[in-house]
């Protein structure tokens, strides 16, 4: 009886597995919210400050543009980048001033401008999300901002205030989030470029800063009491901004968080004694008109969105770019924004557990690391990318774009070897010759000419950095250390940002051939003539015999890792020039190049906003690191570049900006402070059941144009998911047969005991 009790035992746990076939043991979401219209993702870096005046990281920007609505925003679809309203009318036309205050016409000479002037109008019956920081009591004071030490004891979130409340957005709230940019305890990022245009805003800090001082440690700076000279509210729908001459890419930043909306109500809400203490504080709980709120903050594990109530609507777009409505980027069109409910962020550290998930279809979409490329995409002999056949088979989707930035080896102008800016091309000049030299009469004579800077002789120093520039082929970089996620930089400018030029036309000419009307980086024959040219024949001082020998500056963990490294020295070695990697730690490599002390080195710059000025003034030389601390790392130096700069930057977009700026491209390849790397390329994977997904590397507000299929997402993952119990049920069944001769053994022995 025992052993028929046990055989019955083993038999129902067996059955009991069959059943749960199924079911999906593995899943890491509850089962009530398994077939929710719920978008899951993860994210890597714990954000550090949800304050838009304080926030000026990436993975900040994707919690934040969910949140906080700036009046201007970009097409989701179009590009180049495109301007639309956000929260506003329309996007503001500027108006410009002479000194005297007299209003100029619009197509004024930049030097005759003074001042311009941005009316924003925002859209009627914008609601701020729900908070406690609005909720009223029955004589219309605000219930929760004079909370004493008793009220907050039990309070540990938001949530456990029990009443909330709203408000409508007015232009207040736009120009109190810009009078917080000086606050003297914020420390805004931005706070130094925007006092240099908007008008009063540095004298406002000054200001700020005398009252904050005389005020007790910790009180509520109320900045509705003080004003900003050219910040000015006009009615409860409209203010003005005005700025210092003419600026037009101002219009950029105002689709940045920084120009975002922030009620007083919620700053004078969580500036309460007690708060800060309780981590109850504005950097943590952001407070928007936005399609989303956060409604979940543990950003060492998990963050969640949450579908805005009170949200004001906005449509998906009808208009794109060509290729978006063969993609299904259109078929949404007219519809009512957001699609999804509720976006949840799981922290994942490592790669690996990420990409599993994804296959398994618990991220519903993913990038590809280094490591799972194989496993993703098949890179055919023509250079074509395609999804390997298990992605093909899953239904994966695979989404590529060009990064609007750049991958670059800098080199420092001021090194005596390697710097210097002789006299540049005439402005209609030649191309360059098989050696990358103009030809007769289109360049200059060596020496050193007056304004230049760097070494003794900066016409053998640019044959060098070209010479250099030749030698390190992007191509096979792109190729070996990038799984070939990139294009090969011809200048500055990237895709997508006006003033690029495409192949055949955009074709650097010293770096590269053009061969049926695509680019062939020049011989190494090529980059040798230019060094024996600058006194280097087989990379030896033609006079002292000693080896030309240049130094590359980095980080341990950058690009001195030893397999770039082994890389680079063979790249060097193809011209007979040796390389000495120089590896220190971030801050001393910060240092070196703050101070000019390194000659070569490598950095990336990505678009704050998609200009082309955002690029160019890289090299304007009182943007330079080490004379002025700008962003000019290599110390780049020419007048004629400058004047260029200076008259490009504060143009509209026309086609005499274009050719002003094709001229500064052409100062730029001929002296050559950059080797021009690649612009990086984005790819991206979604899942079947994820729609309307195009990669924005400026418009970070993206979430509320995507759609998910709950439904076809389950069904997949029940399908990926299922249990493979037959090694258990055999496991089992073995288990229960080694077990039956003893229990029979013993049976017996019992048996014969009784007897």
């Amino acid at each position: 009886m025992f052993a028929r009790l046990f055989s019955l035992c083993c038999l129902s746990c067996l059955l009991a597995l069959l059943t749960a076939c199924g079911s999906e043991w593995n899943n890491p979401y509850p089962a009530a919210e398994r077939s929710a219209n719920t978008l899951y993702t993860a994210f890597t870096e714990r954000p550090k400050h949800l304050d838009p005046v304080q926030s000026y990281a990436e993975d900040e920007a994707t919690f934040l543009a969910q949140i906080y609505e700036p009046p201007l925003q970009y097409h989701y679809l179009k590009r180049p980048y495109t301007l639309i309203p956000g929260t506003v009318t329309q996007v503001p036309q500027a108006q410009y001033f002479d000194a005297s205050g007299k209003r100029l016409a619009a197509d004024a000479p930049a030097e005759r401008i003074a001042y311009s002037e941005y009316v924003i109008e925002l859209r009627p019956g914008i609601r701020f999300q729900p908070h406690p920081a609005f909720a009223r009591n029955s004589d219309g004071s605000h219930r929760y901002h004079a909370l004493t030490p008793a009220d907050l004891a039990a309070i540990t979130g938001l949530r456990d205030f029990a009443e909330t409340d709203s408000r409508e957005l007015i232009a207040a709230d736009y120009v109190y989030n810009i009078k917080r940019l000086a606050h003297p305890q914020l420390h805004s990022p931005i706070f130094g470029l925007m006092s240099e245009y908007i008008v009063g805003l540095d004298d406002f800090a000054q200001t700020l800063k005398k009252v904050a001082d005389e005020q007790p440690a910790g009180a509520w700076l109320d900045l509705r009491k003080y004003d900003i000279a050219g910040v000015e509210v006009l009615d409860r729908y409209r203010y003005r901004i005005r700025i210092k001459g003419k600026y037009p890419q101002f219009l950029y930043w105002l689709a940045m968080n920084f120009f975002a909306p922030m009620p007083w109500e919620a700053e004078r809400f969580h500036s309460q004694p007690g708060m800060r203490e309780k981590n109850l504080v504005l950097d943590w709980y952001p407070v928007g008109t936005g399609p989303y709120m956060l409604t979940e903050n543990n950003p060492n594990a998990r963050m969640v969105l949450e579908r805005n109530p009170n949200y004001h609507g906005e449509t998906y777009p009808c208009e794109g770019e060509p290729g978006d409505r063969e993609a299904g980027l259109l078929a949404d069109c007219g519809k009512p924004l957001p699609f999804i409910d509720k976006v949840v962020f799981t922290r994942e550290k490592e790669q690996i557990p990420y990409w599993n998930k994804f296959l398994q279809g618990y991220y519903d979409a993913s990038g590809i690391s280094s490591d799972s490329f194989d496993q993703a995409v098949q890179v055919g002999g023509s250079g074509d990318v395609n999804l390997t056949d298990e992605m093909q088979a899953r239904g994966i989707r695979l989404i590529t774009s060009v990064a609007i930035s750049d991958m670059f080896m800098g080199f420092n102008m001021l090194d005596p070897l390697l710097g210097g800016v002789a006299p540049t091309l005439a402005p209609d000049g030649a191309a360059p010759t098989a050696s990358g030299l103009p030809p007769k009469g289109a360049g200059a004579a060596s020496g050193r000419p007056s304004g230049s800077t760097g070494g003794s002789d900066p016409e053998a120093a640019r044959k060098i950095r070209q010479a250099i520039s030749i030698a390190l082929d992007q191509e096979e970089f792109i190729s070996i250390f990038t799984n070939g996620r990139g294009v090969a930089a011809q200048g500055p400018v990237p895709p997508g940002i006006f003033g690029h030029r495409p192949e055949p036309e955009g074709i650097n000419p010293y770096m590269y051939r053009t061969v049926d009307g695509k680019p062939e980086r020049r011989s190494i024959a090529d980059a040798k003539k230019l060094l024996a040219e600058a006194g280097y024949p087989n990379g030896r001082h033609a006079r002292t015999g000693e080896p030309l020998i240049v130094n590359l500056d980095t980080t341990g963990g950058g690009v001195g890792s030893k397999a770039r490294t082994d890389w680079l020295v063979k790249q060097f070695q193809k011209i007979d020039v040796q390389l000495v990697v120089r590896s220190t730690d971030w801050n001393r490599f910060q240092e070196k190049v703050r101070k000019g002390a390194s000659q070569i080195f490598y950095f990336g710059w990505n678009a704050d906003y998609p200009d082309p000025e955002n690029f160019l003034f890289l090299f304007y030389g009182p943007q330079s690191r080490v004379k002025h601390g700008g962003e000019n790392a290599a110390n780049y130096a020419n007048p004629e570049y400058d004047r260029l700069f200076e008259q490009m930057r504060s143009m509209d977009n026309t086609s005499e900006r274009q050719r002003i700026i094709d001229r500064m491209v052409e100062i730029l390849r001929h002296d050559a402070p950059w080797v021009w790397g690649f612009h990086p390329k984005d790819y991206t994977l979604g899942h079947a059941w994820l729609y309307n997904r195009k990669p924005s590397k400026v418009g970070n507000n993206t979430l509320k144009y995507q759609r998910i299929d709950p439904e076809l997402r389950a069904a997949r993952r029940a399908e990926w998911n299922s249990p493979v119990l037959w090694p258990l049920a055999l496991l089992l069944l073995l288990g229960a047969a080694a077990v039956m001769p003893a229990l029979m053994a013993w049976r017996k022995r019992e048996r014969a005991r009784m007897l």
